[in-house]
C-alpha cells in the first residue's frame, strides 16, 4: 500500500531531528498521509493527532476554515488548503500542518476544477506554502496515492 517507505522515513527523521510535530488535515486522501507516516517506526515521536475532514462542516468546525473562504474560492482551492494546514497545526499544537483537498473522481469535476485536481497547504512554523496539482483522470486511488507522494516530497524539500 505505501509506495515509498524510504521517503516517509526521511521525513520522520527530519521531524525528529528538528524537534517538530506534524498533523494532517485530509479530505480526498482520507487519512492516507497519516497512514503513510505511521508506517514508519518512531512516527509516534512526531505525530499526536490528525483529522479526516471530508465534509465542509468538519473543515469549519475542527480546523477553523471560514465558510466565506469555501463560498468564495470553493472547497477545492489553495485558499481552503491554506486554512486547513494552519488550522490543523493550531488545533494540534504542531509546528507542521498539512492540508489536502481535491477531486479524486471518478465524478465531481468541472471545467475549472477537473477530476484529479488536488490542492495542498503546508504550514511550517507559521509560514504556509500552497500548491495545486493536476494528476488527471488516472483513477480515484491513484490520485490519492499521487497526492500522498506529493505531500512527502514537498515535506522532504521544505523541512
Amino acid at each position: 500500500m505505501f509506495k515509498d517507505i524510504s521517503l516517509y522515513e526521511k521525513v520522520v527523521a527530519k521531524l525528529i531531528r528538528s524537534g517538530m510535530h506534524i498533523s494532517f488535515a485530509e479530505s480526498c486522501t482520507g487519512g492516507m498521509c497519516s497512514g503513510a507516516l505511521v508506517s514508519v517506526a518512531d512516527a509516534s515521536k512526531v505525530l499526536d493527532v490528525s483529522f479526516v475532514t471530508y465534509a465542509n462542516d468538519a473543515k469549519t468546525r475542527f480546523l477553523g476554515v471560514k465558510n466565506s473562504t469555501i463560498s468564495e474560492f470553493g472547497v477545492v482551492s489553495e485558499e481552503v488548503a491554506r486554512e486547513m494546514a494552519s488550522g490543523v497545526a493550531q488545533t494540534a499544537l504542531s509546528e507542521v500542518g498539512v492540508g489536502v483537498t481535491g477531486i479524486a473522481g471518478p465524478s465531481g469535476g468541472t471545467a475549472k476544477k477537473p477530476v484529479g485536481m488536488v490542492c495542498f497547504g503546508i504550514f511550517i512554523n507559521g509560514a504556509v506554502k500552497t500548491y495545486t496539482c493536476y494528476f488527471g483522470e488516472i483513477g480515484r486511488n491513484e490520485v490519492r496515492q499521487k497526492s500522498v507522494d506529493f505531500v512527502f516530497q514537498k515535506l522532504d524539500e521544505l523541512l
